[in-house]
């Protein structure tokens, strides 16, 4: 079993780094492997909507460890976005990254279990999960829960580690993720597994 946790911010060893270290040795405790993978300060192509990954299955661009991800997913159990908060919303680069991602990848993902956590000095914080955790919700993937809302707070590495509350729900959330990837795991044992998706997927037209 493992967890693939995925550093949307620039700073590769920031704030969003230490909560997402919190959950994974948390995950690790509970005896599944994990890898935190950082996409660092180089800019990332925005998804152009051009559709060619529906036919490669790969995101036509090879910058932001997009295709490299989704092939890591295939033998990961889980998935784990951590952002800042930049203006009350996820940053630029994990924005354009999770847009290629899901849009190349619903299969790779579909049934995963996800969970989304951002860091702020203040405010912002509730605005942004919402957008992260949306990218999971569309494509089938169950949301691990905590004990509050996924954030941490500071404006340092060292000021998050004061945030007691804030450690205190990664680790609630690590655990709640193991318990569904272990639950998940018994479930496909005993020849239980996820819906399939209804086919053909329907689309409403508003304007005919």
């Amino acid at each position: 079993m493992k967890v693939l946790l995925i550093n949307g911010s620039p700073h590769e060893r920031g704030c969003t780094y230490a909560a997402l270290s919190e959950v994974a040795q948390t995950l690790e405790a509970e005896k599944i492997e994990t890898e935190i993978l950082s996409l660092g300060p180089s800019p990332l192509h925005a998804c152009l909507g051009c559709g060619g990954c529906t036919r490669s299955g790969q995101c036509i661009f090879t910058d932001g460890h997009v295709n490299e991800v989704l092939e890591k997913m295939m033998a990961c159990d889980g998935l784990v976005i951590g952002s800042p908060v930049h203006y009350a919303s996820a940053s630029g680069s994990i924005t354009s990254f999770l847009d290629r991602l899901f849009y190349a990848g619903k299969n790779q993902l579909r049934g995963k279990v996800g969970a989304a956590i951002v860091c702020a000095r203040r405010a912002g914080t509730t605005s942004t999960l919402d957008q992260l955790q949306k990218y999971f919700m569309i494509s089938g993937m169950p949301i691990a829960p905590s004990q509050y809302w996924p954030m941490v707070h500071g404006s340092t590495p060292e000021e998050v580690q004061k945030d007691e509350e804030g450690l205190q729900t990664m680790r609630m959330l690590g655990r709640y993720m193991a318990y569904m990837i272990k639950s998940f795991a018994l479930a496909k044992g005993a020849g239980l597994f996820p819906p399939e998706q209804e086919q053909p997927k329907l689309r409403t037209d508003f304007i005919r």
